[in-house]
């Protein structure tokens, strides 16, 4: 039966409900909706402020460009007229031409009377008259002041001048003569001898000058209650300007602390017969609890990132390493916003087969971190000093016998001091201690035993993990401890259950499948010794040594829940500003012959639909006042309008008024909005009274989730199959474009009399500026696959405009030069690709429709999905691991009967 038959009934039944046939016999008009009512005053007004925002951080950045150039102009005016002897003395300078720089930690009184000459960032500048500056200079952690003064044949007016207009944070060469200054200097490190400057270069510039430099950075105030210093500066703006805070002197110091205690940690494990290993961070399995895991796509299989490398080091320890130790990245997926909490730290972990008893690995771990604080006060006297100078603390006090106390006795002391927690409860024996617990335990042991540092034995089993082993006396308890610095626990660790039958009942007790974990169990299964070890949380342990008062300060560039926030649609830059519309709103010509070019309008804007409107079947409507586009097609008297409209978002609701009075007013059409987002859908839907449904939606690629075709990119490989590409906007070598048109001509008389949807023709050589070309050869040099992709939105980032398989191409060819595609994109940094839109299997309805209409709809459309085999793109799609948005067709109330769904299906459909 042919297609036209099968699909003639349900045609014909919708037509006897609905009740016409086409758009010219329509009885009622058609009713578009409040159209005025898009068109508002206040959106306009919302519009303007937006503009003027715009307009004034550009204004301030054409403003900064003007006095840079100005600068550069006085620079080389004022340079002209120095005396030679001066001349050389300052300005901008290649570094390449320098002597080796002098270090500022060296600097002593030994070099007074001496020259010396110097890099470093110019820290601040503070103008006392024409003729005297004092310029504070900095390397690292090391501060030091320069006396810049007018002196006859060495510094002029001129050049204090140009000094003082000098960015902060250039980095600059210095050449000068070491001085005792009259007084003693508070502002810098060092505090007993200055520079006086002869000469002074830029090496590196700073162009704009900074909102906040890393000398205001460093500032610190006092608190009114507790009267402590402070840094100034909010924990936000130390995140929002995180390189800067990292260059001052105190971050600096602590970074310097931080590799010190690692490289204790490693020397004096290793002088203890201890290997260092790199465990895998990929996992097949949670290791603690799900709620705490990240998950990641691993070639279309779960894998969650690690949340301790203790499962890899147990699995050496049954490999007979004996004893391992790692420094290394742990992840947790913690949505803790707390000071101590971070969802990305850095673990010192150690494991170690044992003799008798896991207190065997607690001696060890005991002497190591004292080791640690013993070797940090030693070595890093200046940088701690220098902290403390931020963050005022008091050095650590320990023990040499360190006090250990079992966890109930833990308990005990903090109950007997009639600690309870905020519901008035008393510490519970069988759960594990909170925060507020933690601190006031530690005041308590500081109390009693005179330190800041403890370890707490024998934790609840309710408060370990599956792999814990359990106190072989009493079940209720584990072989495990914490051990606590400042009232605030830096490690765990204990003794590891080795026998697998009980490994396996704890893992199914905490909901762990021991059959996801094969490798792991294999471990035990083919024998494992008595093992113990500890995980330490170097970033917990720099912060509490140091009194940082948030853990954030102690590691390189944080990661926590609100760390990586999503871009806001539209928040990025636009590709082509020329092409703003809601500039063009208010400083346009407001003609048909200065709108914003629509090749530009699409990569600023658009999605894979409005890539279609560069086909001579549609018709490009243009808005003056915005110089936003809307395109549509003409067909059997509808308006087949296609996709967004070209423009801000926030431009919506003004653009489709004005083209909705355009159609009504100059064109005798019906309108269908088909392939709209949707907050189109929203205004037409929700705004307008159209009514609304769904059988299509963009079939997008999160590129850095995609999957990967590994058989069929095999099988091109294994065809020996090159693929060749360009980049954006470089031209196809004209003999491969040649061979191209023909391999098309192929693949179309290859397709002709088969029925295929489509909303766009084969034309590859349009917009080039605009788009990326791979093709593959064969081994005998044919082109065996085209795919081209087209530049969208910063929010949507490419189509994969064409994907073209032509006849005889080995196996893989196409699936190759897609995945090859997806690859490229990633390493550009683009975040999403679309395939384009793509039918739903079934048809789900919008807005304002509702009963037997519906119902009808819904089966009507299943049967041309069926008959046209609409979704078969979409399965070959499905294989990169394509997501799903829906878009939306849109008509108005009396704007469709049978005419507009046969218009629709004939729309789509094309002889090939």
């Amino acid at each position: 039966m042919a297609p036209s038959i099968r699909l003639k009934k349900p045609l014909l039944i919708l037509n006897r409900i609905i009740g016409h046939t086409s758009a010219k016999n329509h009885i009622t008009k058609v009713h578009l909706g409040d159209t005025e009512g898009l068109d508002s005053e206040s959106d306009k007004k919302h519009l303007k402020a937006i503009y003027k925002k715009r307009a004034k951080k550009e204004s301030q950045q054409e403003e900064r460009k003007s006095l840079q150039a100005k600068k550069r102009e006085e620079e080389e005016r004022a340079l002209s007229t120095e005396p030679p002897e001066i001349r050389s003395n300052y300005g901008t300078i290649d570094a390449e031409l320098l002597p080796p720089s002098f270090l500022l930690e060296h600097l002593s009184a030994d070099h007074i009377g001496q020259t010396i000459s110097f890099n470093a960032r110019l820290h601040h500048v503070r103008s006392v008259s024409s003729k005297l500056a004092f310029i504070l200079l900095r390397q690292q952690v090391d501060t030091v002041q320069g006396v810049l003064q007018v002196r006859e044949g060495a510094v002029s007016e001129n050049f204090v001048r140009w000094a003082e207009h000098l960015n902060t944070e250039c980095v600059v060469h210095v050449q000068g003569t070491v001085r005792e200054p009259p007084e003693h200097i508070k502002t810098c490190s060092i505090h007993d001898l200055e520079i006086h400057i002869d000469s002074m270069h830029v090496l590196v510039q700073v162009e704009d000058p900074l909102a906040i430099d890393v000398y205001n950075m460093e500032q610190v105030e006092e608190k009114d209650e507790s009267h402590e210093t402070q840094l100034a500066v909010s924990n936000r703006v130390r995140s929002a300007n995180r390189i800067l805070f990292l260059r001052t002197p105190v971050m600096q110091s602590v970074f310097r602390i931080r590799s010190s205690i690692c490289n204790i940690f490693r020397s004096t494990l290793d002088e203890q017969g201890f290997i260092e290993i790199q465990t895998p961070k990929l996992q097949p399995a949670a290791t603690e609890s799900g709620a705490e895991v990240f998950r990641v796509n691993y070639f279309g299989r779960n894998a969650f990132l690690a949340q301790s490398p203790q499962l890899a080091k147990q699995m050496a320890i049954s490999s007979d390493f004996g004893r391992v130790f790692e420094i290394g990245p742990v992840f947790r997926a913690e949505d803790s916003n707390t000071h101590r909490h971070l969802t990305e730290y850095t673990g010192l972990d150690l494991e170690m087969a044992i003799s008798k008893d896991y207190h065997e690995a607690m001696d060890v771990i005991d002497e190591l971190l004292k080791s640690i604080f013993k070797g940090v006060y030693a070595r890093c006297r200046k940088e701690i000093d220098n902290v403390k100078t931020k963050f005022p603390h008091e050095d650590l006090v320990w023990l040499e016998q360190t006090p250990r106390l079992t966890f109930k006795e833990g308990v005990q002391l903090l109950n007997s001091s009639g600690w309870t927690d905020d519901d008035g409860r008393p510490a519970a024996e069988d759960e594990d201690l909170g925060t507020r617990s933690e601190i006031r335990l530690g005041q308590l042991v500081k109390e009693k035993y005179g330190t800041d540092y403890f370890i707490l034995d024998k934790f609840p089993t309710s408060a370990r993990p599956f792999y814990t082993h359990l106190d072989p006396n009493d079940d209720t308890v584990t072989n495990s401890f914490d051990i606590f610095l400042r009232g605030q626990e830096i490690t765990t660790g204990g003794q590891r259950i080795n026998n697998p039958r009980l490994l396996a009942e704890r893992m199914k007790k905490a909901g762990v499948d021991p059959d996801g974990m094969e490798e792991y169990m294999q471990a035990f299964e083919w024998g494992a010794p008595p093992h113990a070890g500890c995980g330490i949380g170097l970033e917990r342990v720099l912060f509490l040594l140091l009194n940082l008062g948030d853990v954030r300060n102690a590691t390189l560039f944080p990661r926590d829940p609100k760390s990586l926030p999503a871009k806001k649609p539209g928040s990025d830059k636009l590709p082509f500003p020329e092409a703003d519309t809601v500039r063009y709103a208010f400083e346009g010509e407001h003609d048909h012959v200065h709108l914003p070019d629509l090749e530009k309008l699409i990569v600023n804007y658009g999605d894979a639909t409005n890539t279609s409107w560069l086909d001579e079947r549609y018709k490009v409507w243009r808005d003056t006042e915005t110089g936003a586009a809307v395109g549509y097609a003409e067909e059997n008297k509808y308006a087949m309008i296609m996709g967004n409209p070209l423009c801000d978002p926030r431009q919506y609701g003004i653009v489709i008024s004005s083209f909705l009075k355009y159609l009504k007013k100059h064109e005798d059409l019906r309108p269908i909005w088909i392939l709209a987002s949707a907050q189109v859908e929203e205004i037409l839907g929700a705004k307008l009274g159209w009514r609304t449904l769904t059988c299509v939606a963009e079939e997008r690629v999160d590129v850095g989730n995609a999957n990967r075709v590994v058989k069929k990119e095999r099988q091109a490989k294994n065809a020996e199959v090159k693929i060749h590409e360009t980049a954006l906007g470089q031209p196809v070598p004209d003999d491969v474009r040649a061979k191209c048109d023909k391999r098309i001509e192929d693949w179309k008389e290859g397709r002709k009399g088969r029925k295929q949807v489509h909303i766009t023709e084969v034309r590859p050589w349009v917009a080039m500026a605009h788009r990326r070309y791979l093709w593959a050869e064969d081994k005998n040099g044919e082109i065996v696959g085209l795919v081209i992709l087209h530049r969208l939105s910063p929010e949507h980032g490419y189509q994969i405009k064409f994907a073209l398989d032509f006849p005889g191409s080995p196996s893989g060819s196409i699936e190759a030069l897609i995945s090859r595609a997806i690859q490229s994109l990633t390493a550009s940094g683009i975040n999403s690709v679309t395939f384009g839109a793509g039918a739903m299997d079934e048809l789900l309805i919008g807005s304002n429709l509702n009963g037997i209409k519906a119902r009808l709809l819904s089966r009507t459309y299943k049967t041309v999905a069926q008959q046209l085999k609409l979704i078969a793109k979409s399965e070959f799609r499905e294989k990169f691991g394509v997501k799903h948005d829906p878009v939306y067709i849109c008509y108005p109330f009396m704007g469709l009967g049978v005419s507009g769904a046969r218009t629709l299906i004939k729309f789509f459909e094309d002889e090939m």
